[in-house]
C-alpha cells in the first residue's frame, strides 16, 4: 500500500522520513567531523608542543606563545573576509578550497626556518579555520534536517574535540620523539584525507537566493552581533589564558613528567567531547540558558584550577572540567551568533570562530604577560576567570535587553 501523502512524490516521502534523513546525513557529517578533527589537532597541538618549539627555535615560552596568537589572529581575520568574498560560491566548492588552504598552511608551518617564519605560517594556516566551521555549520544543518541544527553542529565540532583525545596527544608524542615539525606534517596528511572525504561525500549546496558580498557585509551592521562577538571573545579568552600554557603548568607546577602530558591532553579532549555533545542537546532546548550556564561553569572551573592546580588529581580533574565547560559555552555561542545573523548564517557561524580565536589570541597574550612578570603558571587561571566573568556580564545584559524588547513588542 502506498503511504506517500497525497500530492507528494516518493522523493518527498523520503525527505519526510527522519530516519532516512539521518542515514543520508551520516557520511557528510563524518566528512565535516574529519575536517574538525584536522583543524582541532593543529590548533591545540601547538599548546602541547610549545616547550619544544621554544627550545628548537631558541626563544622563551612566552615568546613562543606568539605562534598561538598568530594562528588565532588568522582565524579572526580570515573568517569574515573569506565568507564575504565567497558569498556566491557553492558551499561544497568553498569547503574544498578552504581545506586546501588549511593543508598548505600546515605544510608551510612544518618547513618554517625561524620563529618569525613560523608565526607567519601559522597566520596563514588559521585563515580558513573559521570560514570552514562557518560554512560547515550551515552544510551540517542542511544535511541533518529541521530541528537538529544543534546536534548537527555538535557532530561537526565533535571532530575538533576528539582531536584533543587522539590527534593532540599523538601529535605531541610525535613531536617529542621526532621533532615538532612532524606534528604539522601529520596535520597536512589529515588535510589531504579530509579533502578526499569532502569530495566524495559532501553534496552540492548552492547559495541562498539573493546572497552576495553586499548582503553578507550588510549583516555586519547588526550591533547585537558585534556585542555577542565581544562577549564570546572576552569570555572564551579565559580558557585560552590557561590552556595555552597547559604543558609547562603540568610539568612545572603539578609535577607531571613530560611524557605524561599527552595523557592529560587526551583527558582534556574527553571533557571537550562530553561538553560538545551536552552543549548541542542543551542548545536545541534553549540557547540563552545554555550560554549563561557555559559562562558560569567556565568561571568556576578556572577558579578551581587556580586553587587546586598544584595537586595532581584535583588539578587534572579541574583541567578536564575546563574542557567540558568551555565546549558547552562554545556550542551555545555558535548557535547564538547564527540566530543573530539569520540573513547570513554562514557569516554568523564563522564570526563565532573569529570571536573564539580573538579570545585565543587575547588569552594567550594575557597569560603570557603574568607568566613573564614572574607570577607563575597558576596566575593565568585568575586572569582567565576575570575575562570570562566580563564575558558573562556582557552576554547577560545583551540577553536581558533583547528579552525586554520582545516583551514590549508583544504588549504593543
Amino acid at each position: 500500500m502506498d503511504t506517500t501523502p497525497r500530492g507528494s512524490s516518493p522523493a518527498d516521502a523520503d525527505v519526510l522520513d527522519p530516519h532516512l534523513v539521518r542515514r543520508r546525513a551520516r557520511l557528510p557529517l563524518l566528512a565535516l567531523a574529519l575536517g574538525g578533527f584536522s583543524i582541532g589537532t593543529t590548533e591545540f597541538a601547538t599548546m602541547g608542543l610549545l616547550p619544544l618549539i621554544a627550545g628548537d627555535l631558541d626563544v622563551s615560552i612566552p615568546s613562543a606563545g606568539h605562534v598561538i596568537t598568530a594562528y588565532a589572529l588568522g582565524v579572526v581575520v580570515g573568517a569574515p573576509l573569506l565568507i564575504a568574498a565567497a558569498a556566491r560560491m557553492d558551499r561544497r566548492r568553498l569547503l574544498l578550497v578552504l581545506m586546501l588552504a588549511f593543508t598548505v598552511g600546515n605544510v608551510l608551518s612544518a618547513l618554517a626556518p625561524s620563529a618569525g617564519w613560523l608565526v607567519a605560517a601559522r597566520f596563514v594556516a588559521g585563515l580558513p579555520h573559521g570560514a570552514f566551521f562557518g560554512v560547515g555549520a550551515v552544510m551540517g544543518a542542511h544535511v541533518a534536517g529541521p530541528g537538529r541544527r544543534g546536534q548537527a553542529v555538535a557532530t561537526m565540532m565533535a571532530g575538533l574535540t576528539i582531536a584533543n583525545i587522539v590527534g593532540v596527544p599523538l601529535s605531541t608524542v610525535l613531536g617529542q620523539v621526532f621533532g615538532w615539525r612532524w606534528a604539522f606534517v601529520a596535520v597536512g596528511v589529515l588535510g589531504l584525507l579530509t579533502l578526499a572525504a569532502l569530495l566524495r561525500w559532501i553534496p552540492g549546496l548552492p547559495v541562498r537566493d539573493g546572497a552576495s558580498v553586499r548582503s553578507e557585509v550588510g549583516a555586519l551592521r547588526n550591533g547585537r552581533l558585534w556585542v555577542a562577538c565581544a562577549a564570546g571573545s572576552i569570555g572564551f579568552g579565559g580558557m585560552f589564558a590557561v590552556y595555552s600554557y597547559v604543558a609547562p603548568l603540568l610539568t612545572d607546577v603539578t609535577g607531571i613528567a613530560e611524557a605524561s602530558v599527552p595523557i592529560v591532553l587526551a583527558l582534556f579532549g574527553v571533557g571537550m567531547t562530553a561538553g560538545t555533545l551536552l552543549g548541542g542537546r542543551l542548545a536545541d532546548r534553549s540557547v540563552p540558558r545554555t550560554l549563561l550556564l557555559g559562562f558560569a561553569s567556565t568561571i568556576v572551573v578556572l577558579v578551581l584550577i587556580a586553587v587546586l592546580g598544584q595537586w595532581l588529581v584535583p588539578g587534572v580533574l579541574a583541567i578536564v572540567g575546563l574542557g567540558v565547560a568551555s565546549q558547552v559555552l562554545g556550542l551555545a555561542l555558535q548557535a547564538w551568533l547564527m540566530d543573530l545573523s539569520p540573513a547570513a548564517p554562514s557569516l554568523g557561524a564563522a564570526l563565532c570562530h573569529s570571536a573564539l580565536n580573538a579570545g585565543n589570541a587575547a588569552g594567550a597574550w594575557a597569560g603570557g604577560l603574568v607568566i613573564a612578570a614572574g607570577l607563575g603558571y597558576l596566575a593565568p587561571a585568575w586572569v582567565g576567570a576575570g575575562l570570562t566573568a566580563v564575558g558573562l556580564v556582557i552576554a547577560a545584559v545583551t540577553l536581558g535587553v533583547a528579552r525586554s524588547r520582545q516583551r514590549v513588542a508583544g504588549v504593543a
